[in-house]
């Protein structure tokens, strides 16, 4: 049922709830399968068995990088601000290009020569030959901390998302969207959470692109009505240069949406998809077709919210939420059925993203505390390798439920503003491991002190600069001081500490260069 005349009103009906439930029981049969076929041991579980082709992974990365923002968040900003909402969007394709070639390969390769690590912390401590557990520990509470933040934002679209279009209480939608993921996140690992962000992914960017093209074609043909011209009226109407870059926004607005773009170096969710391509080989194809997925689905996003304001003036609407505007269009411009195929399109944009940081947080509890303590207080062991795989498996699983609840804790207040957390999350991640991520892989005289050193300054900036100076005024993303000052700690510490560096570091850092070298 639609409303149109003032406020938006919508709730879904049958046809939609089919396309909803048809998209969950495929989600939940992904499951299964991946169950099935890829959770005998904690690599298979956590990584696929370092197997994913080049389509699985570069969707992956995507699906599981772009989250709900890019189909809630981003068109909302664009329909409050114009074009100028895109520097962040600018940003993040260029950090994710370069991250393919700076992070990717020798990351691919660096992981498995390094005693075959399945997590960040553990690659840390592995590069670093880190014997105290110091480095595996801070990366662990990092990744724990800031991904159910990271989470959370996801849950509040899945929330959002079942209140405006369901007319269902955000709360019960926050349980649903948390129940679902869990399930099939518990029971299929990392070929489940990959091979529905394949499915999701190729949705995402169906939905970016149709949405807009009917749109202006419904805007052009039915209402007579040219939306560039008509934009450019309401730009003198509401004050807002919808069509400009640079309108309304300052430098360091500019320069704070373009620094997105060096979180890529560190969120772990998207830089575990290169640990487990099936080879270095694959990524520069996972790249091409990562970044054109990216550069067109990030571009339909900003297209959608700025036509948005043409929609909701031509079809006399009001909306009270600026990031349910690609709700709206799509329930308004589509047959029912056609238009649960696009909520089913934002749900996978949410899903996809939370189940990948819910099985990189657990692997982390499994990996980085669990594992190393009870290695610790267990001074026989007494089960076999393939007993103990079973048991890190299990564990892991229920870790994933224990990183949701605290997630679903966390995005208890609906008011929460989704674009907010994951700028607070991204920060964190980008500035506790971008710059480490960088040096380790590149700098063959980093140091266990000096990746140590680069975590804690980058996740204390991080947080500080947020809560508790609030960027001294000045509105300057968190990121920037976070990256820079995480990257000279690293560095100016390694220096100081280069007698940690061993032999069989530098061994493995001369292999890893010779294979990455054989393309």
């Amino acid at each position: 049922m639609m409303t149109l005349g003032n406020v938006f009103t919508f709730t879904a009906g049958w046809q939609e709830m089919i396309m909803i439930a048809l998209y969950f029981g495929f989600m939940i049969y992904i499951g299964w399968y991946a169950y099935q076929k890829s959770t005998s041991n904690i690599d298979e579980y956590m990584l696929g068995g370092r197997n994913i082709g080049p389509w699985v992974t570069a969707l992956s990365a995507g699906a599981s990088d772009m989250s709900g923002w890019m189909l809630m968040g981003l068109p909302g900003e664009a329909y409050s601000a114009g074009v100028s909402a895109a520097w962040i969007a600018i940003g993040l394709t260029i950090g994710a290009y370069v991250n393919y070639h700076v992070t990717a390969p020798r990351l691919r390769v660096y992981s498995e020569v390094s005693n075959n690590s399945i997590t960040l912390p553990e690659f840390f401590a592995n590069r670093f030959r880190d014997q105290t557990s110091i480095l595996r520990t801070v990366s662990g509470l990092v990744i724990i901390v800031f991904f159910a933040v990271y989470t959370a934002s996801g849950m509040v679209s899945g929330g959002k998302l079942f209140e405006n279009a369901f007319d269902i209480n955000y709360y019960i939608g926050l349980f649903v969207v948390a129940g679902i993921v869990i399930f099939y996140t518990f029971l299929g690992g990392y070929l489940a959470v990959s091979l529905t962000d394949l499915f999701q992914g190729t949705i995402m960017f169906i939905a970016m692109i149709i949405v807009p093209t009917v749109a202006i074609i419904t805007l052009t043909t039915e209402y007579d009505v040219e939306p560039l011209v008509r934009l450019n009226e309401l730009a003198s109407i509401n004050e807002i240069s919808y069509l400009s870059l640079f309108a309304g926004v300052t430098f360091v607005t500019i320069v704070s949406g373009l620094a997105w773009g060096f979180g890529y170096f560190g969120q772990p969710h998207i830089i575990v998809r290169f640990m487990s391509a099936r080879s270095h080989k694959i990524l520069p194809a996972a790249r091409r077709i990562g970044i054109s997925w990216m550069a067109i689905a990030l571009s339909g996003s900003v297209v959608t919210g700025i036509l948005g304001v043409v929609f909701i003036d031509t079809t006399s609407n009001e909306i009270v939420d600026p990031e349910t505007i690609l709700i709206l269009m799509s329930q308004v411009l589509f047959n029912p059925f056609v238009g649960g195929f696009f909520l089913a399109a934002i749900l996978a944009a949410i899903m996809s993203t939370i189940s990948s940081q819910l099985l990189v947080a657990s692997s982390s509890l499994v990996q980085d505390f669990f594992r190393p303590i009870r290695n610790l207080t267990k001074k026989k062991e007494n089960k076999t390798d393939e007993q103990l795989d079973k048991m890190y498996v299990t564990i892991g699983r229920f870790a994933v439920v224990l990183v949701a609840i605290v997630a679903i804790i966390i995005a208890w207040d609906d008011e929460s503003v989704i674009l907010d957390l994951v700028a607070e999350a991204w920060a964190g991640f980008g500035s506790a491991f971008g710059p480490l991520v960088i040096l380790a892989l590149h700098w063959k005289k980093m140091t266990r002190s000096g990746a140590v050193a680069a975590i804690v300054t980058g996740a204390t900036t991080v947080i500080l600069w947020t809560y508790v100076f609030d960027s001294f005024g000045t509105g300057l993303y968190s990121m920037i001081p976070g990256f820079f000052l995480s990257l000279i700690a690293g560095i100016v510490v390694s220096l100081m500490t280069q007698r940690e560096i061993t032999q069989d570091m530098k061994r493995e850092f001369v292999r890893t260069t010779e294979i990455v070298k054989d393309k």
